[in-house]
């Protein structure tokens, strides 16, 4: 099956040959008048690294707990968190994670 060629889509922006150039232009014109008469973007693919940044990210990503507390250990977290501006999961999330170094340090 061959693919089928695109025609170019016209767009009511002059072409530049340069980034210089298009941030020129773009310092000293606005596109709010045109703006429905652009083309709508292709997404972009993404690089090699960025894939592999995403993967790695993926990996060390948090995995689900149960964890039963009484609800006045809950409501003391949501204090304490709304006190930092941080969610209560953040909070207790943070507490752990000190309480497991000063742990790793005893050892």
């Amino acid at each position: 099956m061959m693919k089928k060629k695109l025609t170019p889509v016209k767009t009511p922006l002059p072409k530049f040959a340069s980034n210089k150039e298009a941030a020129e232009y773009f310092d000293t014109h606005s596109v709010a008048a045109v703006w429905d008469q652009l083309p709508e973007a292709r997404p972009g693919k993404p690089t090699r690294a960025l894939l592999k940044t995403i993967v790695e990210r993926h990996a060390g990503a948090k995995a689900p707990i149960s964890l039963r507390l009484t609800t006045e250990q809950i409501e003391a977290a949501k204090k304490a968190a709304a006190a930092k501006s941080v969610g209560y999961q953040t909070q207790l999330r943070m507490w752990i994670a000190e309480g497991i170094r000063r742990e790793a340090k005893r050892a």
